[in-house]
This record gives structure tokens, C-alpha cells and sequence, in this order.
């Protein structure tokens, strides 16, 4: 069985465990602690990032756009459409929720791992000016929820479940319609939403 190499508050990693169980592609999750670099890790990935896929090969498979690529390709396109529009669709949408995650990481980070004498409040303010102007984009014309799940779709939904994990009361306001398309998606695809970001 394919293992990843996860951790529950990465949305990264929620994408991944997500994706996969939409694909129907059983995989053994492995919680790792990436400031520890363990060496398990380190052998899958050498940037000691997560998510990491193993396959049953033996193949190690990363960054987490590569690994939705590959599930789509494992399941015979479960995750994708197939129609060369929506499929551009999807994958855009993916790539602009992992561009919001990488701005808030590099805000989490920034607090984390620096002395409070050493933030840098302008990086942190340029971050934050990415992410609103992307969710208020995605907040005018939500992406259409479609009966059947895609990359896109559960990338945004695992954006907005680390925004309400480290950014709670931060980000909702004038963005109901982001907000409940969020609802809705849980509601339509439960056995998803259980995996969104945890602390």
C-alpha cells in the first residue's frame, strides 16, 4: 500500500489525503515532524518537505501537485476532468489555493522561527496583501460546485480549512459567498472535509 508522509495541520498534505480518497487509491498515512528531519523523511525527499508519496515501487513522489497529477493518472482520471477547458480550470484553481498557502506558511514561518525583535512586519504585510487580493477574486465568482470533485476544487477547500486553522475571524469578512461554498462542499463531500487541516 502507497504511504505519505504527512502532517494533519499541512493543507498540503490534507490536498493529498483528500485527493486520494476521492480517487479511491487506499494509501497508509504516516504523521512526520519535518523539524526533525527524520531520516526516513530525508531518504523519501532530501528537501525534508511534506507531502511525500511512496508508492508501492518504491518510488518517492513529491511536491503535492505532483502527487494529485499522479493519483489522477492512478485512477484513471478521477480527479481531473477530462475536457481540456475544465481541466485548465482545475489546475489553475489548484495552483492559485497552493499559492495562497505558500503566502500564509511564509507567514506562519515568519512568527515561528524568528525572535519577535526580527520579523519583519513589511514581508509579512506583502504576504498577507497576496492572499486577500486571491480570496477576494475567488470571493466575487466562486468556482462552480460540481457534483464530482476535483484537484481544484479540494485544494481550495483545504486552503480555506488552514486559513480557519491559523487565521480564524482573519479572512471571512466580505466573503460570505467563500465561506458558504465552503459549508456546501463539506456538506456535498463529507468523507472529504474529515480530513481538512488540524492543530
Amino acid at each position: 500500500m502507497p504511504v505519505v508522509y504527512y502532517s494533519p495541520a499541512s493543507p498540503y498534505s490534507a490536498k493529498v489525503r483528500m485527493a486520494a480518497t476521492w480517487c479511491n487509491i487506499p494509501i497508509e498515512s504516516k504523521i512526520v515532524d519535518t523539524n526533525a528531519e527524520p531520516e526516513e523523511l530525508l531518504r523519501a525527499n532530501p528537501l525534508g518537505k511534506i507531502p511525500v508519496l511512496l508508492t508501492d515501487e518504491g518510488d518517492s513522489i513529491y511536491d503535492s501537485r505532483a502527487i494529485t497529477q499522479y493519483l489522477n493518472r492512478q485512477s484513471g482520471g478521477a480527479l481531473y476532468p477530462r475536457n481540456a477547458q475544465k481541466k485548465m480550470e482545475a489546475e489553475r484553481l489548484e495552483a492559485l489555493a497552493d499559492g495562497i498557502c505558500d503566502c500564509l506558511l511564509a507567514h506562519v514561518y515568519e512568527r515561528r522561527f524568528r525572535p519577535e525583535e526580527k520579523i519583519h512586519q513589511p514581508w509579512l504585510d506583502k504576504q498577507w496583501s497576496k492572499v486577500t487580493r486571491a480570496l477576494d477574486e475567488l470571493a466575487t465568482t466562486p468556482p462552480k460546485l460540481t457534483k464530482k470533485a476535483n484537484g481544484g476544487q479540494i485544494a481550495l477547500r483545504t486552503t480555506l480549512g488552514y486559513l480557519s486553522l491559523r487565521f480564524d475571524g482573519k479572512w471571512e469578512r466580505g466573503r460570505a459567498k467563500l465561506v458558504r461554498w465552503a459549508k456546501r462542499f463539506d456538506e456535498r463531500f463529507p468523507e472529504l472535509a474529515a480530513l481538512l487541516p488540524r492543530a
